[in-house]
């Protein structure tokens, strides 16, 4: 066997190993990549990948992500909040899953980066209370909020007014508590007051009440010191009509007999 020969027999075998590495690394570019917990497949319809974390007992959201990530599945964990551009790098994501956690409240940035690409939000089945008047704002998704114990408030209908383009999630969402106590227990879009209007004239009417209050402590001090001073004058004169009147001087008694 010539030095070729055996050149030839140990280089093949590499050369297809190489290949094989590399068929893989096109293939699964962003395999290790994936957080742990989660699976990672690429979606070939997508161009992107599917990236599952549910039921993986997360407490936050993997702060490395995939950035070519297009389902994006995140349900069933124990994540309490959704910090603000968190998804920013994600510029493919279509889908969002975050049902069935424990966020209880959202930022303005909460979803920035990807107002332009999502087309479905689930937030369903978290605690959910308050959301900034903004957070909705951008985004064209459709945005699912069942099952959250909203706090109806000029917050949540500012924010809710954006959503002109998801009228029926915002049909959704129950009032767990409000500004107004008729309405607890029912729809939000069943809310026909302006909530802001409604705080603004609760907070004049504080600041009313609280004025009326420091005036009417001022008049009573006016009229307690008044009466005070009138009180110390009437006894004042009491003593001094208590005082013996001064007797006259003898020179004094005959000057008035003189005269008579």
């Amino acid at each position: 066997m010539t030095l070729l020969d055996v050149w030839l027999s140990r280089s093949i075998p590499m050369c297809l190993l190489l290949q094989s590495l590399v068929l893989m690394a096109l293939c699964f570019p962003s395999a290790s990549m994936c957080p742990k917990g989660c699976i990672c497949q690429r979606d070939p319809h997508l161009h992107g990948l599917n990236v599952t974390c549910s039921q993986s007992r997360l407490k936050e959201i993997p702060p490395s992500l995939p950035v070519d990530t297009v389902l994006l599945r995140l349900d069933h964990n124990q994540i309490g909040a959704v910090p603000d551009q968190t998804f920013h790098g994600l510029r493919l994501l279509r889908e969002l899953n975050l049902s069935y956690n424990a966020v209880e409240t959202l930022g303005e940035a909460a979803f920035s980066g990807i107002e332009g690409t999502l087309q479905v939000l689930d937030l369903s089945h978290n605690r959910i209370t308050s959301v900034h008047k903004d957070a909705f704002a951008r985004l064209k998704a459709r945005v699912i909020v069942d099952d959250n114990p909203w706090h109806c408030d000029c917050a949540l209908q500012q924010a809710i007014s954006g959503m002109a383009h998801n009228h029926e999630a915002a049909a959704r969402v129950l009032c767990r508590s409000s500004e107004l106590r008729d309405q607890e227990g029912r729809p939000f879009l069943a809310v026909d007051t302006d909530l802001c209007n409604l705080a603004k004239r609760t907070t004049d009417y504080a600041m009313l009440v609280t004025m009326f209050g420091w005036f009417a402590m001022v008049i009573s001090y006016v009229v307690y010191y008044v009466r005070q001073n009138q009180e110390d004058a009437r006894r004042h004169l009491e003593y001094l009509k208590s005082l013996p009147s001064k007797p006259k001087k003898p020179d004094e008694a005959d000057d008035i007999s003189t005269v008579v």
